[in-house]
């Protein structure tokens, strides 16, 4: 299916509960509903404990939500198994923020992005090496034959994070949950993949969930903004009027946390 035919994903009501030690049970996901419409890109934005990964985790279908129910197109997520759930996985892929774990360190550039057009997608060895240059390019890898051949250790975290982004495209997917992808790297380094997440988006038509403790980091990637504390949704609205003008004093602590670039400006978030 073309991107630009992408399934909206959607979530229902969603609850997601743990036992914890003894008979307590705790809500890490508390009545959680939205939407993803094609091509749209919202972002989930909470402190750590605020539910977002697991979020994350139902919606990729590595965990099933204790009530309510996750679609993606006229698929139930919660319901899925075995084949049906590799399925889904070519077409909701994940970027994980740690680009140092997320790579098989004995795995070289060409066969990390190599793999899931082969696995997913059936492609021959030579159409896959074809398209493996062509993914390093289009994340900025380049001239990708330099790269082909690297072993993780021997990149940069942002560029192992683009490798991560090439493979989580290798299989022509219509979703891209990005799970904290720019937390773990450099300031000088975050920049330049939230534009290319921008960019991707733009030119492929993808959906993008952008999982953050940064709001002001969402401001590059998304449309809307749905603010999570203690598993419930406590604010939501378009990007930019959330960052101007905060209803939630929650949404407003998670502002004063980092810092404004946008000041040195002239330019206030709210």
């Amino acid at each position: 299916m073309p991107a630009s035919q992408t399934p909206p994903l959607s979530v229902d009501h969603v609850v997601k509960t743990y036992r914890s030690r003894g008979r307590d049970r705790v809500t890490a996901v508390d009545d959680v509903s939205f939407t993803i419409a094609p091509g749209a890109a919202v972002g989930l934005v909470g402190a750590s404990g605020s539910g977002k990964s697991t979020l994350a985790r139902l919606i990729t279908g590595s965990e099933r939500p204790t009530r309510g129910s996750i679609g993606f197109g006229d698929v139930r997520v919660e319901r899925l198994r075995a084949g049906r759930l590799r399925r889904f996985h070519s077409q909701v892929q994940i970027v994980f923020q740690d680009p140092y774990g997320a790579l098989n360190p004995l795995h070289t550039v060409a066969y990390t992005v190599m793999r899931p057009s082969q696995n997913f997608l059936g492609m021959s060895a030579a159409d896959a090496t074809r398209r493996m240059h062509e993914l390093l390019e289009t994340v900025g890898l380049t001239p990708a034959a330099q790269y082909a051949a690297k072993l993780p250790h021997q990149l940069s975290g942002g560029q192992r994070q683009r490798v991560v982004i090439a493979r989580a495209l290798a299989c022509e997917p219509q979703l891209i949950v990005a799970d904290e992808p720019v937390s773990m790297l450099d300031v000088s380094l975050r920049a330049g993949v939230l534009k290319l997440l921008a960019r991707l988006r733009e030119e492929r038509g993808l959906s993008l969930l952008y999982i953050t403790h940064d709001l002001l980091s969402a401001r590059v990637v998304t449309d809307e903004i749905l603010v999570l504390n203690q598993g419930k949704v406590v604010e939501r609205g378009n990007t930019k009027d959330v960052l101007q003008h905060p209803q939630d004093t929650y949404t407003v602590q998670l502002l004063d946390a980092v810092a404004n670039p946008y000041a040195a400006a002239g330019e206030s978030t709210r």
